[in-house]
């Protein structure tokens, strides 16, 4: 793995009206700060328990403004969900289901290169670039093929006010002809952008429109879902919102919810398969607003307009 710390270049006078979000390598990866605050963990070493459900090349802890842990990984219910992370069911190659990168069946991730960059405006900005590959797509001599290239861009912002937002750019190009990807063949069809989240009993979520009950199948809001409850220290309240994007393909996606042991899913592109390119990449943007106390629904809508 390639670190690059491109453009990483302090000049104190750049941030004397914000804070700066940072970033220090640690021994299980990269961890983003903004004054004394843990904001979030990227993992990019390789873990597993007793070796499996081996994963990298996703994000947790993600920290609330007040410092709880919000997200869990290798959980007992489902052991292969990992905090914030993208991952798909069904990968297809010639017709053939190759791999599971959803439960991390015959599915690997190399990180090939990662990139910081602290901007002006006290945001930091992670790039990546990964690689997946299976034992089941060999050449003749027994190497591993990759399948695709993904690259992702993570924005993670100041605070403002009592909210932090963060930015995910995921882009997916086939390094080998005739590849799909899809959500689990049943009526569900979850998979995509995710979050396992620690939920409260009092787990609300809100759509556009208001609240929204989980069901079996996925459901639709336009925008975004908003998840609260009382998820911060001593139960105060707080929330996650996670946000779908109108130029994301299938718009507005079906969201996968659950209020209890389980992820919060843009379930796209649901039990279907779609053809990656080995030409232009399939690119999906999503967000994060992690939040104390509340959020209106005006208030989300306001901020995803600049």
């Amino acid at each position: 793995m390639r670190f690059s710390a491109l453009l990483c270049v302090f000049v104190i006078s750049m941030f004397t009206s914000t804070a700066q979000v940072k970033m220090k390598k640690t021994v299980n990866g990269l961890l983003f700060t903004e004054r004394s605050d843990s904001v979030l963990l990227y993992r990019n070493k390789l873990v597993s328990i007793d070796g499996k459900f081996t994963r990298t090349h996703y994000i947790h802890p993600l920290w609330a403004p007040d410092g709880k842990i919000l997200t869990e990984d290798f959980p007992i219910d489902h052991p292969h969900h990992r905090g914030i992370f993208w991952a798909w069911h069904q990968i297809v190659v010639n017709g053939k289901n190759i791999c599971d990168g959803w439960e991390l069946k015959n599915f690997s991730q190399k990180i090939n290169d990662l990139q910081f960059r602290a901007l002006k405006n006290g945001s930091a900005e992670l790039k990546t670039e990964v690689e997946w590959a299976s034992p089941n797509l060999k050449n003749e001599s027994g190497k591993l093929i990759p399948m695709i290239q993904e690259k992702t861009k993570i924005i993670i912002h100041p605070a403002v006010k009592n909210y932090r937002k963060i930015d995910f750019e995921i882009s997916l190009l086939a390094l080998v002809e005739n590849l799909s990807i899809g959500g689990s063949a049943d009526e569900k069809g979850y998979s995509g952008f995710s979050a396992r989240i620690k939920l409260p009993e009092d787990v609300v979520f809100k759509e556009v429109a208001g609240n929204v009950l989980p069901q079996n199948t996925a459901v639709v809001s336009p925008g975004y879902i908003d998840i609260s409850g009382g998820m911060l220290k001593n139960g105060k309240p707080g929330g996650v919102v996670i946000v779908d994007f109108p130029e994301n393909p299938g718009y507005p996606q079906p969201w996968i919810l659950r209020a209890k042991n389980s992820m919060q899913n843009a379930a796209w592109p649901g039990n279907q398969l779609v053809q990656i390119s080995t030409k232009e990449p399939l690119v999906l943007k999503y967000s994060l607003l992690v939040y104390s106390g509340e959020m209106k629904g005006k208030t989300i809508q306001k901020m995803l307009q600049h």
